[in-house]
């Protein structure tokens, strides 16, 4: 039975571009895919916004008149609270208080699976916790001058406050350890001159469906936010018969908490080191405009908005009305519009990919020592090989290649 949610939804200023309606729909599907069902919707406005509990009293009495009326097991508030406003909101209401944040923590618990997946989750958690912990529990909050300041609950947040900084700065290690790691396989694939394209996109765009008809990868997917945590990379051929390595990678979203993007930071770095982006974005949602937005602003925080990259619009299986794809077709050369699900377009999109990556290349004719065998393996993985004949010569090679390849052949040209 799926936990009874009451869903407040809270406006502290007019700048967004997102309504409070659109707020709703993604905080609901967020309560949907960690176990819950949104019975109440309540609308509140905080300008300013209190100390205390963040919305204004006439608020916190309409939802606590909600929840005594029964059918009601956890309050979720749209927005981050303070500790102390979570601690003040739950005594109100008497049910289990939320935020935001906690919501998005509570899915990506569910969904990891690895073992880094889990170490950035718990440092995701304890770095939220760390801040908060003033506000959680009686006996934890007796801080200040006063009768009753002193004793157990003053150690134990002690305690507590140290468990769980020096629980930080471990897995912050381990996770630098797993970053050396996959920087070394990074390493070796661009001594092998082997592209990397990652795949981007709000959660739920269709990313791993796209990786698992790209590479034919067994990557789990579902209907849900958050279903990849861990950058998975497969390697494949493109139709030039070109090796290449796709890289899924976790989903964006709107306001995404900064202290998740520090805990992923890891897995993000595929992004920056990538040679090609693809921006896989969900044409049939009725939000898509504001996902597009979200995406880029992550892309900039990371300092990769310029990198090269295809616009792929998905899930055009779902769309109806074809005048969506004019609005990106002039600001983004490079679009394609494809169905994951059902292969459509799936051909345009590797020719496309293709096309990006080969700028740069260039077309050689060499002769090289008869020894040199390797130096043909590497053109025929690395680009498109026009000719080859065995000489007494030595060995004649036609071929394009991207710029660097090319390079590292010539050098060894008789």
């Amino acid at each position: 039975m799926r936990e009874r949610v009451l869903l407040a939804i809270v406006t502290l200023n007019n700048r967004s571009s997102w309504t409070s309606q659109d707020e709703a729909r993604e905080m609901t599907e967020l309560i949907h895919s960690c176990g819950g069902q949104v019975v109440h919707t309540v609308f509140c406005k905080a300008m300013p916004p209190t100390a205390s509990h963040l919305i204004t009293k006439g608020k916190v009495e309409e939802i606590q008149a909600l929840c005594q009326a029964g059918g009601v097991d956890t309050v979720v508030l749209g927005h981050d609270l303070k500790g102390t406003q979570q601690r003040n909101l739950e005594e109100d209401f008497g049910v289990k208080t939320l935020d935001r944040t906690q919501v998005i923590l509570d899915i990506f618990a569910h969904n990891a699976t690895s073992l880094e997946g889990k170490m950035q989750v718990e440092l995701a958690q304890s770095q939220y916790l760390l801040p908060r912990l003033v506000g959680y529990g009686k006996e934890m909050s007796r801080l200040g001058g006063g009768i009753g300041t002193s004793g157990p609950g003053e150690t134990k947040l002690e305690v507590d406050r140290r468990r769980i900084a020096a629980r930080i700065t471990k897995l912050k290690k381990d996770l630098q350890a797993v970053a050396q790691s996959r920087q070394v396989k990074r390493k070796k694939r661009q001594e092998q001159q082997v592209p990397t394209v990652a795949l981007i996109g709000y959660t739920n765009a269709g990313k791993s469906t796209l990786l698992n008809v790209l590479t034919d990868a067994a990557t789990r997917t579902h209907e849900g936010l958050f279903t990849t945590l861990d950058s998975l990379s497969r390697q494949t051929l493109l139709p030039d018969h070109r090796k290449v390595v796709f890289t899924d990678t976790v989903g964006f979203m709107h306001d995404l908490p900064h202290g998740l993007i520090e805990a992923f930071k890891a897995t993000l770095e595929e992004v920056s080191q990538a040679d090609l982006l693809l921006h896989v974005m969900d044409i049939s949602h009725s939000d898509y405009r504001h996902f597009y937005k979200a995406v880029n602003a992550v892309l900039e925080e990371l300092g990769t908005l310029d990198k090269a990259t295809i616009l792929v619009l998905n899930k055009i299986d779902k769309l109806d009305d074809q005048k969506r794809f004019k609005e990106f077709a002039q600001s983004h050369p490079r679009l394609v519009a494809v169905s994951a699900l059902t292969g459509q377009n799936i051909h345009s999109l590797l020719l496309t990919i293709e096309e990006a990556l080969s700028e740069g290349t260039k077309a050689i004719d060499v002769l090289l020592a008869c020894n040199r065998m390797d130096l043909v393996n590497l053109a025929y993985a690395q680009g498109q090989v026009l000719q080859v004949d065995y000489t007494a010569q030595g060995i004649h090679l036609k071929a394009i290649l991207p710029s660097k390849t090319a390079g590292v052949i010539l050098k060894e040209a008789l």
